[in-house]
């Protein structure tokens, strides 16, 4: 095989806020260096999945191969809400140089600080660049200076370009392939070595791993293997993105591309794991930090007939999304299902969605929580993750929650609004200070189950859509938090349990009560909707029993006949109210889950 030559290959990135362009800018990419032709373009062309295109957003990254000026360029788009920054992690790892894109109708936002930190952390080369500037509300040269203080650099180092027409993206290809650096040459051995960035799963063909090749050449029906899995197998197929996959005779050193492996059992392929000949006898390559679960919920499906339909969805899904994990549970009310793991709400959000749409499933989502670490009276420490296994108050000794650092991004006239939102959120400003042009940015810790508890809506309420957040997971600190209990007819009912701050239980506990009691269907006997908590009963509402009279058809007769009647009913509702039970349905599940 030709060896490429590395002085004529750029591999590079899109990073940016959610919205900022990074998907339009892509398309006009791939038009202007012809990998599309124009009659077969359409708009996010990088975005595959439908649930992308509906909501705009990039959920997969997406490798892509492109020709330009003799030059082999290799562009990462990748996603750029906060829940799916591993993504972005993985992409870094893949390429020498990314494109920090900012909206010049919008600003430097709080997300794309930072994206830019992971890309300065990974050794990137940075080229800073101002989208949308077609825009009647584009601030063009107030965002160039704001890039330019932030990556301390000369305005004219800020390239400037119009994703929806087309201006200026074929000065920024030539600035990457100035800017961007080749790959460096791989070291001494020949053998082949990769590094996995990403994977996906065919009912066909397997698992196929995305890899950027550090050294060697890699072939059709060449023997390879997962070294940290240990797992050998032939390459079925080695290609590279056009942006479809498009088999090629070998991929070399400096290069981006997949490999078909054939592979169709869960848990072999993961990132950040490396692949390499099999006669390969080095240590893998340093891989990525395992994705940490953040918030986790209980899937169940709506009928216990599917849940081995569930049970491969999520088998599945994990072999093309390894960031969250999932284990069987049980529950009394709701049957069998599985307790899962996700990195934010949004991202629990797609995964529940893909599930209704690519598998056909109708799923009751749990409240979603977040992980906690007791330690009991007892002296026994233990990590909850099920709001339903955390211990009562009276036996706790200490309880320890994630705490996020936070930077808020707004004009300043919404910080009153906001402060106040601060509060009833339990957050800590640490810092306020100018940011660019008629903008503030707060930096503050705040608990990250109060980050959960619709937070983000608030925010854009407040601030009407113009403040951008992002936040990190740094640290854990003691929590005020208890345990809250829902009782129907006396039972606790373990789905409806929630972990909720101590000074929130009274208002919590009457919120889920009225709602509780307006959606529970009537019984024959009256009983109690209860929230206990504390070892006591917080809030209380009594669901009157359906009036049935069983002497009302009795006709003729002597009035004594319909007393007996009515006596011997008034006995039953008594032993109904004593030993009868609640049974509650699916669909009031459902309505809690979705309030």
């Amino acid at each position: 095989m030709n060896k490429p030559d590395l002085s004529k290959i750029r591999n590079f990135s899109i990073i940016a806020h959610i919205d900022h362009g990074k998907s339009t800018l892509a398309d006009r990419m791939l038009e202007i260096t012809g990998t599309i032709e124009k009659r077969k373009m359409q708009e996010q062309v990088l975005d595959s999945m439908e649930l992308e295109r509906e909501r705009g957003i990039t959920i997969k990254m997406q490798p892509v191969r492109m020709s330009f000026g003799g030059y082999v360029l290799n562009l990462i788009d990748t996603p750029g809400h906060i829940d799916f920054s591993y993504e972005v992690s993985r992409s870094l790892k893949a390429v020498e140089g990314s494109i920090l894109l900012v909206d010049a109708t919008q600003g430097v936002q709080a997300q794309t600080l930072t994206t830019l930190n992971m890309a300065r952390d990974a050794g990137l080369k940075i080229i800073p660049v101002v989208s949308k500037i077609d825009s009647p509300l584009a601030r063009t040269e107030d965002v160039v200076h704001e890039l330019s203080q932030l990556l301390s650099c000369s305005p004219a180092d800020v390239l400037k370009v119009s994703g929806k027409t087309g201006e200026g993206v074929e000065h920024l290809l030539e600035e990457v392939i100035k800017r961007v650096p080749a790959p460096k040459p791989p070291d001494q051995t020949e053998r082949f070595r990769s590094l996995v960035f990403d994977f996906q799963y065919s009912n066909h063909t397997g698992v196929t791993v995305y890899i950027r090749v550090m050294n060697g050449s890699v072939s059709r029906h060449d023997r390879l293997a997962f070294k940290a899995a240990g797992r050998e197998f032939e390459a079925i197929e080695v290609g590279i993105f056009k942006p479809d996959n498009t088999p090629v005779e070998a991929l070399g050193a400096g290069e981006i591309g997949y490999i078909i492996t054939g592979i169709k059992e869960p848990g072999i392929a993961s990132v950040g794991d490396t692949v390499a000949s099999n006669k390969d006898t080095l240590p893998p390559l340093p891989g990525y930090q395992s994705p940490r679960p953040v918030v986790w919920a209980s899937l169940y499906p709506e009928s216990q007939d599917d849940l081995p339909l569930l049970r491969q969805a999520l088998g599945r899904l994990r072999l093309s999304d390894s960031a969250f994990t999932y284990e069987e549970e049980a529950s009394g009310t709701l049957g069998k299902g599985y307790r899962c793991g996700f990195l934010g709400m949004l991202h629990m959000e797609i995964v529940t969605e893909r599930l209704r749409r690519e598998f056909s499933l109708e799923l009751v989502v749990t409240q979603p929580s977040i992980t906690y670490t007791v330690e009991l009276k007892s002296g026994k420490k233990a990590t909850i993750y099920s709001p339903a296994l955390f211990p009562d108050d009276r036996e706790l000794k200490e309880v320890s929650e994630p705490i996020v650092t936070m930077k808020i991004i707004t004009p300043p006239k919404y910080i009153g609004g906001l402060m106040k939102s601060l509060y009833e959120h339990e957050a800590e400003v640490l810092a306020t200070d100018n940011f660019g042009d008629n903008r503030s940015m707060l930096t503050l810790n705040m608990p990250l189950r109060e980050l959960m508890r619709n937070f983000f809506d608030e925010v854009k309420s407040i601030s009407s859509g113009y403040a951008s957040i992002s936040y990190d997971i740094t640290d854990s600190r003691p929590a005020d938090v208890v345990r809250m209990d829902i009782l129907v007819a006396d039972e606790p009912v373990p789905a409806f349990s929630r972990v909720v701050s101590r000074r929130r239980v009274p208002e919590e506990a009457e919120s889920m009560v009225k709602k509780l009691y307006e959606i529970l269907p009537r019984e024959l006997f009256t009983f109690k909707v209860q929230a206990k908590a504390f070892g006591r009963i917080i809030s209380s509402e009594t669901v009157k029993g359906r009036k049935k009279d069983a002497a009302g058809t009795l006709s003729g007769g002597d009035i004594t006949r319909k007393m007996k009647l009515r006596e011997k009913q008034k006995e039953g509702r008594k032993r109904l109210k004593e030993h009868g039970s609640v049974t509650i349905p699916q669909e009031v599940f459902v309505k809690m889950m979705r309030s």
